[in-house]
């Protein structure tokens, strides 16, 4: 797609709208008639573009879970849909959904003057052995989840502020990619795909594949989400963007690295990572500050594993050279 549509327009990235849905489908019908736009289904290459979490819980200044530089990846995002918009086969979009009471938010937890942690309060297997933090309810599950997430060396137990709450407007894309993934839809007959995640109360699921705790007290809690899986592995290549980088999307793309060599290593190559469409959480205040709390860190040093492994480290600015 040579120039953006006629309604999109940077500097609304920043204003929180109901999708124009009648004005978008308007512009994407008289688009794929003027430039005879093939359907989908007709690529050679399948290409599946893939935004992980891009609400406006994460990509608001405002919202309570704001990651720095969301607002720049989103723009870059979008604008790199519109301009691949023909190559692009289809869209596929992972939705972080909670509720208030789950086990990484403030209402879960008390201290002895029955306080509720502050955000980014780190609660780790002895805080919660010792009494220093307690569950209000589940506290068995509580006890064995913190011991079982530190166990797997990946995140110790953070409490984040309530975010992406479902039913509420932090749930939401954001609306000028809302209206992208529309127009995408629309010019190249194909429907959007979403995928929600995060819904269990007792464990955390940055991954949109799998949870970081599948069994509590013998009880499954979630699993390795098998369809989407083969849905994406379908496509040839799979671009990744979103937030955070250090979190949901670090967590997914290890969970797509690990499946994938189970099957065949070589489908690694199928990966490609935009880079400059995507930040990390921010570290929290703390001196010293522990490797495993400094998310741009983790970050930086996962996404160097990624490329060694043979996935694609690209720029939206890059050509797809299809």
């Amino acid at each position: 797609m040579r120039q953006f549509p006629t309604f999109y327009n940077p500097s609304d990235l920043l204003r929180l709208s109901v999708e124009r849905g009648a004005e978008v489908a308007a512009a994407a019908h008289d688009y794929r008639r003027s430039q005879s736009v093939a359907p989908a289904a007709a690529d050679r290459v399948k290409i599946a573009a893939f935004g992980i979490d891009c609400q406006i819980g994460f990509c608001y200044p405002e919202a309570s879970l704001f990651v720095p530089g969301a607002v720049e990846d989103t723009q870059r995002a979008i604008e790199w849909i519109y301009r691949n918009l023909e190559q692009l086969t289809a869209l596929h979009f992972s939705l972080d959904t909670h509720r208030v009471f789950q086990i990484f938010h403030p209402a879960w937890w008390v201290d002895a003057n029955g306080a509720n942690p502050g955000p980014f309060t780190v609660i780790s297997h002895d805080d919660v052995r010792s009494g220093r933090w307690m569950p209000v309810s589940h506290p068995r599950e509580s006890l064995e989840y913190t011991k079982r997430l530190e166990t797997s060396g990946k995140y110790v137990l953070t409490i984040w502020p309530y975010h992406t709450l479902l039913g509420g407007v932090s749930h939401a894309l954001v609306p000028a990619l809302m209206e992208a993934a529309i127009f995408h839809a629309l010019a190249r007959n194909r429907q959007t795909h979403f995928e929600t995640k995060g819904t269990h109360a007792m464990t955390e699921n940055y991954s949109v594949l799998s949870p970081e705790v599948h069994e509590l007290n013998g009880q499954v809690v979630g699993g390795f989400n098998a369809p989407f899986f083969r849905m994406l592995m379908e496509f040839d290549r799979i671009y990744i963007f979103g937030q955070a980088k250090s979190h949901c999307v670090l967590s997914t793309i290890r969970d797509l690295e690990e499946q994938i060599r189970r099957q065949d290593a070589t489908l690694l190559d199928k990966i490609w990572i935009l880079e400059d469409a995507m930040s990390p959480v921010p570290p929290p205040p703390l001196d010293p500050l522990p490797d495993e709390l400094n998310f741009p860190l983790v970050a930086e040093r996962a996404f160097e594993r990624f490329k060694a492994a043979g996935m694609h480290i690209v720029k939206t600015s890059d050509p797809l050279e299809v």
